[in-house]
């Protein structure tokens, strides 16, 4: 009798421990979700915001736990940065419980406190994802809110991306062609062929053309993503994660500006004056070449459609590399610290957000593309009735992604500073030099970033 009590104490005591040890690894197991409000801050308007509310919508009317989601346009990214920022250094105490974040500004919130490890949901046996459902994510979307340099804690979760690309006048290309002024046909796959071909653009002006503004092979924005780009096409990086030190002044970066320069050098290569400057322009039929993010593709559609009407598309950037390695972003959502409560039915919200047929829906009206690659059987129709996004789509497994570390804001400014500077000409010192002392500046910013906000 004494043996079967010690044995029962035993297994009680092996249950308990168990149930212990489980609870450590799902904090979430035993919180119930029922009746939340889950405030949600973002940055979309317009259709998007539409199409998030009708989301949002549905899941309010559907999900079992009489959730409520709120979705708050709160401005721009920055806008949204600065309110939580001042909000965590006096202590963070109305945060919302779902909001849009950069890698680098999600960052900035974990040093802080301000977020959870949302591997403790993803990871869930109760509330999380099976291994079926983590497969159908594209890895390089599924992996990018996992930080490393923190432990592996995952900071977000993806619910669209998109990348830069190569937007080119086909039709001005073919006559290039036809004329002798360039040596090969289609879009140009190399820095080689990309000069090559915005000089001729600059010298031979496209015969659709409706405005009187000179021709111009490209036109060059100066944000931070397109000194990304094309420092990752010319085959280098600008951050090191190993080291945690930005590469600015690596041997792609340089060779990139240095290419870039010689475009302006050359004449083949101009500035943008005004906010889509560039669109406009190309649309026009007066701008040869862009580069820019792969959601726009429905404002240069638009925007050909009521310009010089010609044909067009999307490619990778020209490339020295073997393969295209084109950069891909876009924020994803973070679960900031309020209650367990509040948490889990965050991520309850999230993971509707970014099942495979809401995805479908949310990439039709975003024009991001979907996380989810079954989401793109969905898609079949879209892609037949849009070649230029399925030519971007099938440039996914190519991708690279710019820095997600804090303190890449003001980093971001200085390289567009940095960058207007060279190709203006104002600071004439070789390429080398001036980068190196931006890379100065920013692992300073990186280090300074690092410390908490109060």
């Amino acid at each position: 009798m004494l043996k079967r009590l010690s044995l029962v104490l035993l297994l009680l005591f092996a249950l308990s421990l168990t149930q212990s040890v489980m609870a450590q690894e799902d904090p979430y197991a035993d919180v119930d979700p029922t009746g939340q409000k889950v405030v949600f801050w973002h940055q979309h308007s317009g259709a998007r915001e539409e199409e998030l509310l009708k989301i949002v919508a549905n899941f309010n009317e559907t999900n079992e736990y009489g959730i409520t989601v709120e979705a708050i346009n709160q401005g721009s990214y920055n806008d949204i940065y600065n309110r939580i920022t001042t909000n965590l250094a006096s202590g963070g105490a109305d945060l919302p419980q779902l909001t849009v974040a950069y890698g680098n500004q999600a960052a900035t919130y974990w040093l802080n406190g301000g977020l959870i490890d949302m591997n403790l949901l993803v990871n869930s046996p109760k509330w999380g994802l099976s291994a079926e459902e983590i497969a159908d994510f594209f890895p390089a979307f599924y992996n990018a809110d996992v930080f490393p340099q923190f432990g592996g804690v995952r900071l977000g979760f993806p619910p669209n991306r998109s990348m830069e690309v190569m937007y080119y006048n086909a039709d001005w290309l073919a006559e290039l062609k036809a004329a002798g002024a360039i040596s090969f046909d289609g879009p140009p796959t190399t820095p080689e062929q990309f000069r090559e071909a915005a000089c001729a653009a600059t010298a031979n002006r496209f015969s659709g053309a409706t405005s009187d503004v000179a021709p111009i092979g490209y036109q060059l924005s100066t944000d931070a993503s397109r000194f990304a780009s094309w420092t990752f096409a010319f085959g280098g990086d600008i951050y090191d994660p190993e080291a945690n030190q930005y590469t600015l002044n690596s041997e792609g970066a340089i060779a990139a500006v240095t290419f870039l320069k010689g475009l302006f050098e050359a004449g083949c290569a101009g500035e943008i004056f005004e906010r889509f400057g560039d669109q406009t322009n190309f649309a026009n039929g007066v701008t040869l070449f862009t580069v820019g993010s792969s959601s726009g593709l429905p404002f240069y559609r638009s925007a050909v459609e009521s310009g010089a009407k010609f044909n067009w598309s999307v490619d990778a950037i020209p490339h020295t590399t073997p393969e295209p390695v084109q950069n891909l972003y876009g924020a994803s959502v973070s679960i900031p610290r309020t209650t367990p409560e509040g948490e889990l039915a965050a991520w309850l919200f999230v993971k509707y957000y970014t099942q495979a047929s809401v995805q479908a829906e949310w990439a039709l009206a975003s024009n991001y593309f979907p996380v989810r690659a079954s989401s793109a059987e969905s898609l079949s129709d879209y892609f037949e009735s849009d070649p230029t996004y399925r030519t971007a789509f099938n440039l996914l497994p190519f991708t690279k992604a710019e820095p997600s570390v804090p303190g890449y804001d003001p980093v971001r400014e200085e390289i567009s500073r940095v960058l207007t500077s060279i190709i203006t000409f104002s600071d004439t010192r070789e390429v080398s030099e001036i980068l190196s002392e931006l890379n100065e500046f920013a692992n300073a910013e990186l280090a300074d970033a690092s410390l908490p906000l109060n």
